[in-house]
Parts: structure tokens; sequence; C-alpha cells
């Protein structure tokens, strides 16, 4: 556009004299990108129809747009601009792209006013620039090139934006700057670590060294934000700076001895620390603790998980405890005290040449009831459907059920399958799964999964349901019926047709899938039968029933909400229980003001009613 058709509209539209200046940029030939159609260039202004000219890159050339409206919708690029850069000298961006990435970052930021861009600006120009299916993999490598440039200082925050410097300043530089900046004690600790990293190779840092131990113990000291796990981490870093300018430890404070022997809870300190540290701890630990450091090491066992399992099973080891470490396993057993993260280790390593001597005299079918009431209490603490490792660790092992029950008795094979069947830690599907490979072992238990969880009911007894759980099941049902049991027919008589039964892994799997099929048909058609839907109308008010909504009051004095539903309707992240779990059964039948106990984790707490209402009377 001329000056002097810019004159005429805004004399037409006194309004847009304020945007005098946008509208003198709209110019033949300049690139401009629109946040729907892409980027496009300006062609010619047509002053008859008081239309812009422009050819979209999208597949909308000589596309005539009002000026006005472009004011809103178009972005204006200039010369300096990568994208117009990309147009004009294709080979070269192509080229800075795939070799500098950084130069890519500078040349952007170099566009923005002030030379600051936030990280949403910079993705919105990548994603033009490299394609939108390409550019998020390309800029995650590029930010982490990015916190070794000089040139550009990256952002401690996804809020906070990124930076041209007008002069660049090397990465030592920066972390020993915000090191003497912060006040926050946590990144002192941390910037501490990198700069003794850094100054093996610069020289200046290693000058600083002195000053840097003068201000970390100052802060270690004086600071109250540090919990015990995180100062002791601190102490370390300053402890390990200290001996590498050859200073006398021994007379820095705080101590870790001081932090350790002044502890009463000493497993907290393994949460609060880095895993790289765990070792020290335990050596930490043996060298305070001189008379009764086992015991403490121990107690860190116990409660570990991960790699400060193996951490103080190694330490044990090298303190020649191998037998002692086989007997607490045993004893944990005995006392169920055998936590989840410690039973992964075991099975993961029972097999293991430098561990199986030791692991070996566990592997019992005590083991397994460990496993399951390690499972049973997981799921019973946690809420949703969040997967719990130990669980899939047995299902995906398929050696694992058979090697746990190599010495069991019938009797006590019974009593685990019982326990499975009852475990709330396993889908009914992955139950059928593990009491497949039961009854590989124990065939008799195959009468346990005919006749389903174990109930006092007999087949007779009515299961009341809501309408929609039982629109649920049918339709687990036909699907078991129409796809799932012909496809696994189709998938016997296919692996059947490969020969060699015996070795045919394929027909021994789709045979067991069968057992499960055909297990839950049974299950359903039975569960079905026994079905009574009802609308929860019926429900009482005076006291508690199916179709109840309770308001409950712990002994600690905390409120909770329950609705007691229909056999099928549990959702225990909302406080829907059905009416046969065990809280729910000892409501039924209880008044407003009547308190009941239940156990739970071998603890009894106290609920006492404060209200009731009807579930339908809310909806």
């Amino acid at each position: 556009m001329n000056q002097e058709a810019i004159d005429l509209l805004i004399q037409s539209t006194p309004r847009l004299k304020r945007y005098r200046a946008k509208l003198e940029t709209m110019q033949p030939g300049t690139f401009c990108v629109h946040r729907a159609w892409g980027m496009g260039q300006i062609k010619s202004y047509d002053a008859q129809d008081n239309k812009l000219i422009i050819d979209f890159e999208e597949g909308r050339e000589g596309h005539p747009m009002d000026p006005e409206f472009c004011i809103e919708k178009l972005d204006i690029l200039g010369d300096d601009d990568i994208l117009v850069a990309s147009r004009k000298e294709p080979e070269r961006i192509q080229e800075m792209i795939k070799k500098q990435p950084g130069d890519v970052i500078v040349e952007i930021l170099g566009s923005f006013p002030g030379n600051i861009a936030s990280n949403t600006e910079l993705e919105n120009i990548l994603s033009r620039l490299i394609g939108p299916a390409k550019y998020k993999k390309w800029w995650t490598a590029t930010k982490k090139a990015l916190a070794k440039d000089p040139r550009i200082g990256v952002p401690a925050k996804k809020t906070e934006p990124y930076v041209l410097r007008d002069e660049p300043i090397k990465p030592e530089d920066e972390i020993l700057e915000e090191f003497f900046e912060t006040k926050a004690p946590k990144k002192k600790i941390l910037h501490a670590n990198k700069l003794v990293e850094m100054s093996v190779k610069h020289e200046d840092i290693k000058e600083a060294l002195p000053a840097i131990l003068s201000e970390l113990t100052a802060s270690l000291a004086e600071t109250k934000q540090l919990n015990p796990g995180e100062r002791l981490y601190g102490i370390w870093i300053r402890n390990d700076l200290a001996r590498f300018i050859h200073t006398d430890v021994e007379l820095l404070e705080p101590t870790s001895y001081s932090i350790i022997k002044d502890h009463t809870h000493l497993c907290e300190l393994a949460d609060q620390i880095p895993a790289t540290h765990y070792k020290r701890l335990i050596d930490l630990t043996f060298r305070t603790f001189t008379e009764d450091w086992d015991r403490h090491v121990f107690e860190f066992l116990k409660n570990s998980s991960g790699k400060f399992t193996a951490e103080c099973v190694n330490f044990l080891l090298d303190k020649e405890f191998e037998a002692d470490i086989t007997k607490t396993f045993q004893r944990w057993l005995v006392e169920q005290n055998l936590k989840g993260p410690v039973l992964t280790w075991i099975l993961k390593n029972r097999n293991s040449r430098k561990y199986s001597r030791m692991l070996h005299p566990i592997v019992t079918p005590r083991l397994l009831s460990a496993i399951f009431w390690a499972i049973d209490n997981e799921a019973l603490q946690t809420a949703g459907t969040r997967r719990i490792p130990l669980a899939d660790q047995l299902l995906e092992d398929p050696e694992l059920i058979a090697e746990l029950l190599s010495t069991a008795t019938p009797e006590t094979a019974h009593d685990l399958a019982q326990t499975l069947i009852l475990n709330q830690g396993f889908e009914d599907l992955s139950k059928k799964s593990l009491l497949a490979r039961f009854i590989k072992i124990f065939p008799s238990i195959q009468a346990l999964v005919a006749g389903g969880a174990p109930e006092t009911r007999s087949d007779e007894d009515v299961l009341f349901v809501s309408a929609h759980s039982f629109s649920d099941r049918k339709r687990e049902y036909d699907e078991l019926v129409t796809v799932k049991i012909p496809k696994n027919k189709l998938d016997i008589a296919e692996a059947r047709a490969h020969g060699d039964l015996k070795e045919n892994a394929e027909y021994k799997m789709s045979r067991q899938e069968q057992d499960i099929l055909l297990s839950r048909k049974s299950e359903l058609e039975r569960d079905i039968n026994r079905a009574q839907v009802t609308d929860f109308k019926d429900a009482p008010s005076e006291n508690v029933g199916i179709g109840s909504v309770i308001e409950l009051e712990q002994s600690t004095g905390q409120i909770q909400t329950f609705s007691i539903l229909g056999a099928w309707d549990s959702i225990p992240e909302k406080n829907i229980l059905s009416y046969q779990t065990p809280l729910a059964r000892a409501l039924t039948g209880k008044k407003a003001g009547e308190t009941v106990s239940i156990e739970i984790d071998g603890h009894h707490q106290d609920w006492t009613i404060k209200s009731i209402a009807r579930w339908i009377d809310k909806q």
C-alpha cells in the first residue's frame, strides 16, 4: 500500500490512524503469517476494491484481503525474520538447522523486541520453520545444547523467557555468579557441586573454590530451609570441596556425624538424599554406630526400595553377613514384615549368581503368601487404578508361580489360591491367568476356580445391581461369546496345525487363554442369573441400606461421605462402595449416631454415622 492509499483508508476509518505503522509495512513482496493459513507473501494492492492480494503457501494464491482485516489477522514479517530467510535462503537455513541449532535460536531471538522471547513464542516460530511433526524432537535436543551456549540466557523456569545476551557469558561464570547471588541453600549446594567438577578444567573457578567453601559452610550452618537429608547431602558436597582444596574437614561445622547421631528416624534420610549417595549414608551409619550398626542397616533394608535395597544388601555382604540376611528375610516372612519393593528385589535377583545362595532358602510358598499380602495391602492403600509393580512382576514371569509352589502341599496351594481369589490387587482376568498356573501344578484347584470366589451365599442368592452395571456385565458376556471365545478357538486350531503339541508354546498359551475365557464366561453367567436390577428407590431413610449416602466421622475427627450402591458399582476413588464391601456390611442396618469399628491394616478404626440420606434423592 502506498501513502495515498493509506491516507484514504484512515480518512474513511479514523480509528485506523493508530495502525498507520503496520499499514505502511504491507508492501508488495513482504512476507506475512496468517494464524490459520500460514505463511504468505503480499503480491499487490488493488486500489479499486481496497484489497491486498496475498499468495498463501497452503493453497490460497491470489487471495484478496481487506487491509483493515489484515491488521488483526496478519503478522507482518521483517527482512531479518528467520521465516523470511528460510524462503529467500533455504539452503543456508536448512544447514543451520542441522548443524548450528544454537545459531537458529540466536537469529530468532534477535528478531524479537529486546532480544527476549518466551518458550511458546519460540515454539510457534519453530513449528513453522521446521514443521509441526519434527520441531519438538529438534527443540528438545537444542534446549540441552543451549545450556552451554554463552550467547543465550536459558530460563530456570518454564515461565521465564530466553534472552539473547549483549555479551556472551560462559556457563561456568554464570553458575559461579548464581552461586553467590542465590539465597536458596538447595541451589547453593547444587551449584557448588557443579563448580567443583568444572574447576578441573577452569582455572578461574579453581581460584574461587575457597570462597565457595566459606559461603557454602555459612549457608549450611545458618539455614533452616533444609530437611536433615538435604543438609547431610550439602555437608557431603562441602566436605568433598574441602578435601579437594586440602582443607581439614574436621574443623568444619556442622558435621555429617552430628546430623545422623541426632536423627531418630534414619530411614527418612534415605528418602531425602540423592540415590548416588545411598552407599555413603550406609557407610556413615557404620562409622557412627559402631556397636549396633547392623541393626540400623537392616532397618534401612526393611524400608528400602530400588537401588537402596541393593546398596544395603551389598554392604552387609561385604561385612560377611550373608547368613544374617537369609535369617532376617526368613524372620520377616514369618512376621509379614517384607514390603513390596524388597520383595520385588528378591524376585528379580533370586537366580542371580551373586545372590541366589542367599535367597534360595526363602523362595518358598511362604514367600508367595508374603507377595500376595503386600499386593493386597498396596491395593487397599492406593486410590484409583494405578498398577502395582509387584503384581505386574508376578504376572510377567511365567515360571515364578511354579518355582514358589515347588515345595507346597496341596492344602497350602489351595489356601494360596483362595488368597489370590480374594486379593484386591489383581483384575479378574489376571487372577484367572495366575490360577491357571496353580492348576497346572495342582489340578484339584480347578474346582475352586469353577466355583468362583468363595462366598457364604449359594448360587440362588440375589445380587442387587444397578442398571448400568448390569448392562456392562451383559456387554462383557456378549463380547466373550461372540468375539473372544470364537477367536480363541481359531487360535487353538491354527496352533494345533503346527504339530508337536508338547513343544508348541502357541498351543499351550491358547489353551490357557481358553480356560480363562470359559471360566470367566461361567462366572458371568452365574452372576447375571443372580442379578436383580434396582434403581435404589426402595432405599431406607432411617437406617443404612443399599442406596444410602452416609456421612461418617472417624475417631480422628475427619469426616467422609460414602454412597452404598449395587454389587458392581464400586468406585473407591469417588467413595462409592458396593454393599458387599466390609465397611458397607458393617454399616448396613445402623442408624444415625451409631458407631462401627472396622479393622484396616491390623488396626481398628471407629466410624460414627453423622447422617443418612437416600442416593436417589441426591440425583
